[in-house]
């Protein structure tokens, strides 16, 4: 692990949505546990590189009481491989994409979100192209998921 603290990069195709959003979730998490944990997130393409988080993404939330203050989307670097000790995929294709680019000695730090807690589903769902109830639902994965990471971290310690 990098140094002694933890260090957790969440990953989705654009940082737009899913991943800004398990990141705003994740450090509120991290900060009610009073826990030392550096949390970020970025998109395997650069499409929206210094955008804000989606307004819907930031209405479910906020309604939850996260904070996407600061937020800004940007690209995964391959820098990032090293630097963070998790770096979570939202779903398979990003998986994948991560795989393809990270070097062979991180490769063990990419995981599935949802391989992190008891879920139906094995991937969270791009809400992007749907309405205010696939946010919901998607935050409702993120919010199982974040719980079942923190858990795991922790018992690592």
């Amino acid at each position: 692990m990098a140094d002694s603290k933890i260090s957790v990069l969440f990953v989705c195709l654009g940082n737009i949505c899913r991943s800004p959003s398990a990141e705003a979730v994740f450090k509120f998490k991290v900060s009610e546990l009073d826990l030392d944990i550096t949390v970020d997130s970025a998109g395997t393409a650069g499409y929206h590189k210094g955008a804000a988080p989606d307004k819907r993404a930031q209405e479910v939330g906020t309604a939850r009481g996260y904070s996407f203050k600061g937020l800004k989307c940007r690209k995964v670097e391959e820098s990032d491989f090293e630097t963070f000790d998790y770096v979570i995929a939202m779903d398979k294709q990003n998986l994948e994409d991560l795989i393809a680019i990270c070097p062979a000695e991180h490769q063990h730090k990419v995981t599935l979100f949802l391989s992190h807690c008891a879920s139906e589903e094995d991937e969270v769902p791009d809400p992007y192209y749907g309405g205010k109830k696939g946010f919901e639902y998607v935050m409702d994965l993120i919010e199982q998921a974040s719980t079942g990471l923190l858990n795991e971290i922790q018992a690592r310690k």
